[in-house]
This record gives C-alpha cells, structure tokens and sequence, in this order.
C-alpha cells in the first residue's frame, strides 16, 4: 500500500527548469523554488485532501536593533504527513528565516514565515523531483543540467536562449552597486571639458570656462521670493550636543536628536543641527516610537526648541561659522581670529 502508479510517475518526472529561481549568497550562485510552487506541486500530486503540514518547533535565534532597524532570524522545524492509499508517510525538515525592517512585529513575522517555508520545501523535496530534490545534490544547494533541465546556452551555439521572470524572491542589482555612481551630466561634461583645455590650449574662444574659479556658485536658496530653509552640518556642534547629558533622565552618554518638527521635512534629509538636543538612548528610541513628537515634548514640559537654541548659541560663542558653498551640502569650517583653519592635536 502505498502512492498509485500516477503518483510514482508524477514524483518521477523532472523539475521544469522555467521554475528554477537563482540568487546570490556568499560570493557563489544558489538555484531553488519558490514555496508556493511548493505547496502547489503539493496539491496535484497528493490531492488537496491528502497531506497536510505542520509546524513541529520554531525557534528565535537572533534579535537584535539597530538605530530604529530590527533585525530577527528564525529555525523552523515543519513536518509534513501524506496520506496515500490506506499508508501515512511523514517526512520533515528544517530552515531557517531572516527579516529586516523598522516594525519589530512585521519583522518577527516575516523571518518566521521564511523559515517555515524553508523548512516545507526542504521536507517536500525528498518526495522527489518535481520539488527541488536535485538541487540538493551532493548535500549543496546546486543546480544540476543533468537532472533538471539542459543548460542554457547563448544564441550562437543555435539554441533558443530562455530567460526567467523576475519575481519577488529574484535580487535585482542596484545600479549605484553594479554600474558606479551615477554621476551628473554637466558636471561630468565640464570636467572633461576642462581636461581638454589643459592639455590642448587654444586661443580660439571657448564656452567653457579656463578655470573652475570663474564657474558660478550655488543659488542661496534661503535669500529667494520662496526660500528654503537652510539645513547646516557641522560635527562639532553635533559632538558637543552627545558630550550634554539627557534632557530627561540626565544619563551620559548621549545621542543628538534632531527636532523633526522644527523645520519642514525633505526628502532624505534631516533638520539643520542647530535644531538638535541631548537624548539617552533608550530615551531617544521611545522618542522615535513615540509618533507624535510635539506631544511627547508637551507631556515631560520640556521645551526643546530652546533648548537648541542654547546648545547652538553656547557651541559657537567663540569661533566663527563660515558657509562653504562649494560643497554639495552646506559644511562649516571653523576659523580662529586670525583667519587661519585651526590645527586639530
């Protein structure tokens, strides 16, 4: 007693290559499938009603936060059971799962929903082929042309050249990671332009500039019919805020909070560091959670506007700010009164 000579035949049959998935990890190529192919191969060859899953233990292994980014790995043990002509066979396994992201819950739920799918087709695929069974050959997850599909092969040897769908679980690669940092058109074309002149001189007249020295600077949007704020950086401000102590519990050390409220907000931009005030960690992290900051400011009676204010009046009270406009974003160099750059020690 046991599965049916359709079945055997079915568990036989090799797996479609078009459903083979490819990714990355640690410097080499790992081929598999997706859980839901999976879970369907499942449901043809055993019958909707004829196996079933079960999670037998799952475990957390690893938690842990980062500057509002969680980050949690689960192990997963599943056990399937099928139910073939009058015999029950149970096969298991195990996986694991990994989530990333700023909701702890969400976090939680995806690395342990990847772990059991992880454990499922690990447990399915010693039925047989059509789940994956050879891309586990020699105990490695490979893929293997003889047991699964021919290889594939470019148009000049003749054959017709197959390429997979990019799905979800398929990495695409990031531009600025593969292809360089995308740089901006005009200011690539005036360097070569420049480059050109240095090593050709020419009286002829030329648009382009003979030094970067005529080249305009940049718009001080601040001064427009509709400014925009200026957002300032400075690294001594930002390390005599963290050297303060907390503004609620008063522990050291401390994290520089910018107030989020305190200007309008931009894209992938903070507020200016003049507007930043003395947090403790764990402080700083209820803040963020917090949602409202106005109102969790309200409820201590703290007034952290004036706070900055002070921090940024009691930092800068001896040297002199100075706007570098040739920079992408406004920097602060500090100079003593002589007009010179101080000499760090």
């Amino acid at each position: 007693m046991g599965f049916s000579a359709k079945q055997v035949q079915a568990l036989r049959r090799n797996l479609d290559h078009r459903n083979v998935r490819t990714r990355e990890a640690h410097g080499r190529a790992l081929y598999y499938i997706e859980g839901w192919l999976a879970v369907s191969e499942a449901n043809r060859i055993f019958g909707f009603d004829g196996w079933n899953r079960e999670t037998a233990e799952s475990k957390c292994v690893l938690a842990r936060e980062n500057r509002g980014t969680f980050l949690a790995v689960y192990t997963a043990r599943v056990r399937i059971t099928v139910h073939a002509d009058g015999a029950t066979i149970i096969r298991e396994g195990h996986g694991t799962g990994e989530g990333r992201g700023s909701s702890p819950g969400e976090v939680h739920d995806i690395a342990l929903k990847a772990a059991e799918t992880d454990a499922t087709k690990r447990a399915l695929a010693t039925f047989g082929r059509p789940f994956g069974l050879a891309l586990y050959r020699n105990g490695k997850t490979a893929f293997s042309p003889k047991t699964s599909a021919p290889e594939l092969t470019s148009a000049d040897h003749g054959e017709h050249q197959v390429r997979l769908p990019p799905d979800s679980s398929t990495p695409i690669p990031r531009p600025s990671r593969y292809y360089g940092r995308r740089q901006d058109l005009v200011t690539r074309d005036r360097a070569e332009g420049l480059r050109k002149l240095e090593a050709h001189p020419s009286a002829d007249t030329s648009i382009i500039p003979p030094s970067p020295d005529s080249l305009p600077g940049r718009i001080d949007k601040s001064v427009l019919a509709i400014g925009e704020p200026k957002r300032l950086r400075d690294k001594a401000h930002l390390a005599f805020v963290r050297s303060q102590p907390c503004l609620v519990c008063g522990h050291q050390p401390c994290d520089p909070h910018h107030l989020q409220f305190a200007q309008p907000r931009a894209l992938g931009l903070k507020v200016s560091d003049e507007f930043t005030v003395p947090l403790c960690r764990n402080h700083h992290q209820q803040l963020h959670q917090a949602g409202n900051e106005v109102a969790w400011w309200h409820d201590l009676d703290i007034k952290p506007l004036e706070i900055a204010n002070r921090l940024w009046a009691e930092s800068h009270a001896s040297p002199t700010l100075m706007v570098d406009q040739n920079t992408d974003q406004d920097r602060f160099i500090r100079e003593d009164s002589t007009g010179e750059p101080p000499v760090k020690t």
